[in-house]
């Protein structure tokens, strides 16, 4: 029997195979629309279009205006005691520069050897597109849905979200949800689809040293004036040692370690570690060296220098003691370390080792973990090997960073991701693309996964959220 949250999918997949042009022409149509967060370019015409995403697939669709850009919000009700699945994606792009390194215009979609070329195409419009376009299937081919769906597609993911969280702790009911779906990012480097239960978090900041009031000859000046290069170099060097180990004060002391199904997760995933150093043409990985390629990723805080920069970077010799020197950096952080904490104590560092260096804190994000044995694993997981043909990996924690600690944190809610990019989809870079039978996939495993979850919920009582 296939009722709305029937196990059966075949008519739903065939929906999906029958329209699989219109849905591409749909991609990129939202593709050639602009929505640069960064500049403004396109964003009040794209939180248009995404509210007609949303309410061409069904849902009710509304704009709710921030201090920021605009977030685009739907909801549909399901039937009386399935979940309700909260869906969050981005309809902000980064910026497509270099324009002349592109192969095609970024904002003018082209398909190619199977894939659509565009900025936005596979971060993150294609992808949670596949979740409105799986919402339409499911109601064209059974009439409602098997679980109450709710969208929220933020416009300033690409600039740190700045303006999400207050607007989730104000919105409380409106977001209310049993759990929190996302599609971002690629598959597994090897190609294998995968189950995300978590991501690290970030925080940025500027290292600012200064010297004499101009720059100086290194050689009338040089032992005289101080080189704030040489401040920054040395202070750097205090907060990580040879070894790795990251040596400000408190810094570790919030970080709590993965647990034992975890960690068995990342023992699974398959890494060749020979064939990653060959690609990237490495020796070694960083020190420490006994940690394992994953673990690295997902149980453990990182400082990165992220640039140096002062005095005199042209061609050839400049003999010059520069006035100012600059450091860019990153922390990421993991569970159940906070942004404003790891601040706290980096300012204390930079205090008690060179008080003349200012730093300044720039955007954050917090890190965020859903417990593997949730309820909804199972179901989850169910519907991502009905439309995959396999199980997926279970990623404990990503390395990378995402605003979903607004979600796990702010509404208390476990968050699954469903990442439907190839792997060379070169987000963020020139030629950005989707491989469209990834794209294809993704709508069947949107919809298998909705279904999944309102069978497993069907003739339980439940606590769910309506």
């Amino acid at each position: 029997m296939s009722g709305p949250a029937g196990p059966g999918l075949g008519d739903v997949f065939a929906h999906v195979d029958a329209n699989r042009e219109a849905f591409v022409e749909r991609l990129a149509g939202w593709v050639r629309t602009p929505s640069v967060s960064a500049t403004g370019q396109g964003m009040p015409e794209a939180a248009g279009h995404a509210r007609d995403l949303v309410a061409g697939a069904g849902l009710e669709a509304t704009v709710a205006g921030t201090a920021g850009w605009p977030l685009v919000l739907g909801h549909r009700a399901g039937p009386p005691g399935a979940p309700t699945v909260l869906v969050y994606g981005h309809y902000d792009v980064q910026p497509p520069d270099p324009l002349d390194a592109w192969t095609s215009p970024p904002f003018e979609p082209e398909v190619r050897d199977g894939r659509l070329y565009g900025r936005g195409g596979a971060d993150n419009k294609g992808q949670h597109l596949a979740q409105l376009l799986a919402v339409e299937s499911l109601l064209a081919t059974r009439g409602e849905l098997p679980c109450t769906v709710k969208v929220l597609l933020d416009g300033e993911e690409e600039i740190g979200s700045p303006n999400l969280a207050a607007f989730a702790a104000g919105h409380r009911q409106e977001l209310a949800a049993d759990l929190v779906v996302w599609s971002d990012g690629p598959v597994d480097p090897a190609g294998g689809w995968r189950l995300v239960f978590g991501v690290r978090g970030i925080a940025s900041f500027e290292l600012r040293a200064r010297g004499a009031n101009r720059s100086l000859h290194s050689g009338n000046w040089g032992g005289v004036a101080p080189n704030p290069l040489w401040t920054l170099v040395h202070l750097l060097a205090s907060m990580r040692d040879a070894q790795g180990r990251i040596t400000v004060e408190g810094f570790s002391d919030d970080v709590q370690p993965l647990g034992a199904a975890e960690r068995a997760a990342l023992e699974l995933l398959p890494v060749d570690v020979d064939a990653v150093k060959a690609d990237l043409g490495l020796e070694e990985l960083d020190v420490p060296a006994e940690r394992g390629f994953a673990e690295r990723l997902a149980a453990w805080p990182t400082l990165t220098i992220n640039g140096l920069h002062g005095g005199y970077g042209g061609r050839g010799t400049q003999t010059v003691l520069p006035s100012e020197a600059v450091a860019k950096c990153d922390v990421r952080l993991v569970h159940a370390q906070r942004a404003a904490d790891v601040y706290e104590r980096l300012e204390g560092h930079v205090a008690r080792h060179a008080p003349g260096v200012e730093l300044v804190r720039q955007g954050s994000m917090e890190p965020s973990r859903t417990p593997m044995d949730s309820p909804f694993t199972e179901p989850v997981r169910a519907g991502m090997a009905a439309a995959q043909g396999a199980d997926p990996l279970l990623v404990p924690v990503l390395g990378g960073s995402l605003p979903l600690h607004v979600f796990t944190g702010v509404l208390g809610l476990p968050t699954f991701g469903i990442p439907l990019g190839n792997p060379d989809q070169a987000n963020h870079a020139p030629d950005e693309n989707l491989d469209l039978d990834r794209f294809h996939t993704g709508i069947k495993t949107a919809a298998a996964v909705l279904a999944k979850l309102g069978f497993s919920a069907s003739g339980s009582s439940g606590t769910m959220t309506g």
